[in-house]
């Protein structure tokens, strides 16, 4: 801690220093960091023409904002970064409950405190941490939660009358004084619990039950809601949208490279154990799934597809190659398309169906989505004109490969080996390095493979691939007897 800090109001007076509204500190901070150049939400990918300078104007406006978008969008981590605009610390009378300046408390504690000691009133320094209060909306929050309430027991023990403010119980919002409140999922709080938000948005103040007392705030609310939840489950009543001064809307990643930078950035890869070498069209795959999801009239696209599928799929196919790479004793673990079906799990739990989709199934979609993503990342880096009829042939003339998501990857080399110019072509389209890497040939061969399943020119099954006389047949990915193998 540093000593040479003012503890005392008397030496917070003859250092010179004046508080500041924290709208205005905010604003204030976020003009100096715009003129260096800092990075102003670290982490946040794909929102720098969008989301972000948004954010900026309505900082710079000094309005209080809420962030519209669907599950998944990181409306809460850009709320909880705005803690790096605050200053580092400043002063509060020592033991406030609501962080009262030296200079001009809002409670009577601060206030007699100041009387009975005057220069003498001890001084604290709260960290910026500290001043950031975050609720999650939930129809059981009550006034007293977010305002205060009567509290009967410190009458009791300080013997005062009920109606003495030294009785007050406060709420988190005066408990955020001077500092940022989040309201997550605004929606989700009832009417008559909002409107007890109107005072502290139009004029800075609230009043708290049972009290002839309007207590002024100073406070940056910020807030966040799921234009799903519009209907589903609540709504923002039009008084307070017509005092909240700017709604943002976020949005999922525009592009797949951007959506992978965030999986990647996301995603838990780095483990301890066997070292984990990603294919970064195994990785582009995975992406184009929730990109694909987002777009298939099946899943419910007002409930949205959130980008915490892809990460969880990422690490669903990782955990798969770690746990193949240990039991077969593999140096590494490199993630294949079999890997990406063996996370169906981490796909079908995120899905939210219309009425079709229901009748189809998650499992039936998911297959799809998975091999409808192999097919476009395949042609986007192979080319439309990339000849595949070698293998075609193979499968055409009776020709089929069994591959099991367990098999070793020299073994599944070995097994791709049967099909006319797969090893070829995983070389040709830059899937896999010249020399080495096993792991990197029998995903590229799958992804192939895949792709040739998603345009119906071979069939898959539970018991492998084959020529294309079922091309509707999807089975469950690579599972099964593995002839490769041992």
């Amino acid at each position: 801690m540093n000593e040479t800090r003012p503890t005392t109001l008397g030496d917070l007076r003859s250092s010179g220093y004046r508080p500041r509204p924290v709208k205005e500190e905010v604003r204030s901070n976020l003009l100096r960091k715009l003129k260096a150049k800092e990075p102003l939400f670290p982490g946040i990918l794909g929102y720098d023409d969008t989301v972000i300078p948004q954010i900026v104007n309505a900082i710079l406006a000094r309005h209080d904002f809420i962030l519209l978008g669907l599950r998944g969008q990181a409306k809460s981590r850009i709320l909880r970064q705005l803690v790096d605009l605050l200053d580092d610390e400043i002063p509060v009378l020592e033991g406030s409950e609501v962080n009262d300046d030296p200079f001009a408390p809002i409670s009577k504690e601060g206030r007699l405190l100041v009387e009975a000691e005057g220069d003498d009133a001890p001084v604290a320094w709260l960290p910026r941490e500290a001043r950031y209060v975050e609720k999650l909306a939930t129809p059981d929050v009550t006034v007293a939660d977010l305002i205060g309430d009567l509290d009967p027991i410190k009458a009791a023990r300080g013997g005062h009358l009920l109606s003495d403010e030294l009785t007050i119980h406060y709420g988190l919002l005066p408990r955020a004084n001077r500092g940022l409140f989040a309201l997550n999922e605004l929606p989700d709080l009832s009417g008559k619990i909002q409107v007890g938000l109107f005072n502290i948005l139009q004029e800075g103040d609230v009043q708290i039950k049972g009290y002839p007392i309007r207590l002024p705030l100073d406070v940056f609310l910020v807030f966040t809601a799921n234009p799903e939840d519009y209907t589903a489950r609540g709504k923002i009543i039009t008084p307070l949208k017509d005092r909240i001064g700017a709604e943002v809307r976020t949005h999922y990643p525009e592009a797949v490279e951007i959506g992978t930078a965030i999986t990647l950035q996301e995603s838990w890869v780095d483990r301890g154990g066997p070292p984990v070498e990603l294919p970064d069209f195994v990785v582009e795959v995975i992406e184009r799934v929730a990109f694909l999801a987002r777009k298939d009239k099946r899943v419910d696209q007002r409930s949205g597809v959130s980008q915490r599928m892809p990460i969880t799929v990422l690490e669903g196919a990782v955990s798969n190659a770690e746990r193949r790479a240990i039991r077969l004793d593999e140096d590494r673990a490199i993630p294949r398309i079999g890997d990406v079906y063996a996370s169906l799990p981490m796909i079908t739990g995120k899905l939210e169906l219309e009425y079709e989709g229901e009748l189809q199934g998650a499992e039936k979609i998911a297959l799809e989505l998975i091999s409808g993503a192999a097919r476009d990342t395949f042609r986007d880096r192979a080319g439309s004109e990339v000849e595949l009829e070698d293998v075609v042939e193979y499968f055409e003339s009776g020709g089929a490969l069994q591959v099991s998501d367990d098999a070793g990857a020299r073994a599944c080399v070995e097994g791709f080996r049967q099909v006319p110019g797969l090893l070829s072509l995983v070389s040709d389209c830059g899937l896999a390095p010249e020399e080495g890497a096993d792991g990197f040939r029998a995903a590229g061969c799958e992804l192939i493979l895949e792709a040739l399943v998603a345009e119906k020119r071979i069939s898959r099954s539970d018991q492998g691939y084959s020529r294309a006389r079922h091309p509707s047949s999807k089975g469950k990915g690579f599972q099964g007897f593995d002839p490769f193998e041992g």
